[in-house]
């Protein structure tokens, strides 16, 4: 079943960039640049006069794949199910990013009331899968500190 699960998963990364890429205006692939085209997509979809919230599942689908593959791509890490929180990505330092929420919420309450998934990939491959906020919250410096 798992085995499925991923394949499903990959199968809607494949989708997303070939269905997608075509329609921006980036080198669209596993990037930074075109998760912040995916963010400007869905605002885009947010704002239709026919969105309804209940009718995006595949669409989560789909693009929480490809920000997931994003993430994963960026910090070496690598999809894990867990019973509790379902499918993730598991960063090097252990954490776990959760694309697919990420997605719906920006669906629901988009950018304006906070949810972002450009800002999520940014803070997952620059701070998180780093170590950098962990050091932070733990008040150290560490080894790299100028």
């Amino acid at each position: 079943m798992e085995e499925q699960e991923l394949q499903r998963i990959e199968a809607n990364v494949s989708l997303a960039i070939d269905q997608l890429g075509p329609l921006s205006d980036v080198n669209f692939g596993l990037n930074q640049e075109s998760v912040e085209w995916v963010e400007g997509f869905i605002e885009r979809w947010r704002s239709r006069p026919d969105f309804d919230l209940e009718q995006v599942g595949g669409l989560v689908g789909v693009l929480g794949s490809f920000l997931g593959a994003c993430i994963a791509d960026a910090t070496g890490g690598g999809w894990h199910r867990s019973d509790d929180d379902g499918w993730g990505v598991l960063l090097p330092d252990g954490s776990r990013a959760f694309p697919f929420a990420k997605v719906r919420k920006q669906f629901r309450d988009g950018v304006e009331g906070g949810e972002s998934i450009a800002s999520f990939y940014r803070i997952a491959v620059d701070f998180i899968a780093t170590g950098k906020l962990r050091e932070a919250r733990e008040g150290g410096a560490g080894p790299h500190a100028t």
